[in-house]
């Protein structure tokens, strides 16, 4: 199947993915799915469902245990060097500064100089409003600006595909919704693209182009729902009738999922 906007093979695919572990559990199973160049992914489903599993599997940190896995064209563990992961905690080093934090990934490649990676850092830290603070340690930081260190050291690399695990969760509504906007504002300027775990519907429909609604005991894809909404979005679709639509919709969908369990 090629992808429909450039006639090019999917730039992720998953064939009937499955993941057992070794007590015999069957976390996934019978996952299909293709991703295109920029597509944005929600995973939502009830605890347990293995959307987190599913983000390591495409990561290569777990191995599959049935199925095939292909992102670019190359298994998982090739792929890593053109992708990036943000976790549910922002996993920042301690003894490093704000930009010591968004160099790390530029140096441990190892193939740019100190000055090629000092202004590629203070390229993001400009685009994620952190200039003021690339000098300050993680324990300066609030929770919001240290999950926006994570993001900034997460796009140093240029990563073709961004895996992310609820990196909200944790922060307050505000702060949450902004972080949101700030990265579709990212992936404006680089359109990678994205895994997202969530348990809010409404993130999930305001970051994506489609959302996978997983079901559990084992975790497949009991739903997929395209969201329609044309890029850039800014805050204001939050209120917008077919915005509260189509929330109302993956609501819908999960309490059937979770009804079903």
């Amino acid at each position: 199947m090629k992808d429909t906007d450039t006639g090019q093979p999917p730039f992720i695919t998953l064939g009937n993915v499955a993941k057992r572990w070794s007590n015999g559990v069957t976390v996934l199973d019978g996952i299909r799915l293709e991703a295109a160049r920029g597509d944005f992914i929600s995973l939502i489903g009830p605890s347990g469902c293995g959307k987190s599993t599913l983000l390591r599997l495409l990561s290569g940190l777990t191995p599959i245990s049935g199925g095939t896995v292909t992102i670019d064209g190359m298994a998982p563990v090739a792929a890593r060097e053109i992708m990036s992961f943000i976790f549910q905690d922002a996993t920042l080093l301690p003894w490093r500064t704000v930009q010591g934090n968004v160099e790390l990934g530029l140096e441990l490649a190892g193939n740019t100089t100190a000055a090629a990676r000092r202004e590629a850092c203070d390229g993001l830290l400009r685009l994620v409003g952190l200039s003021d603070v690339a000098g300050h340690y993680p324990r300066q930081l609030s929770g919001g600006m240290k999950m926006r260190v994570s993001i900034a050291r997460a796009l140093a690399t240029r990563p073709k595909l961004l895996l992310m695990d609820e990196p909200f969760g944790a922060l307050d509504e505000m702060t949450r919704d902004f972080l949101n906007e700030e990265v579709l504002r990212l992936r404006e300027v680089d359109r990678f693209t994205t895994f997202f775990v969530t348990h809010s519907v409404a993130e999930a429909v305001f970051l994506s182009t489609r959302i996978l609604v997983m079901s559990a005991k084992p975790g497949r894809v009991a739903r997929e729902i395209a969201v329609p909404f044309p890029f850039p979005r800014t805050s204001a679709l939050r209120s917008a009738p077919e915005f509260l639509e189509r929330v109302g919709e993956v609501s819908a969908a999960l309490r059937t999922v979770k009804g079903a369990h």
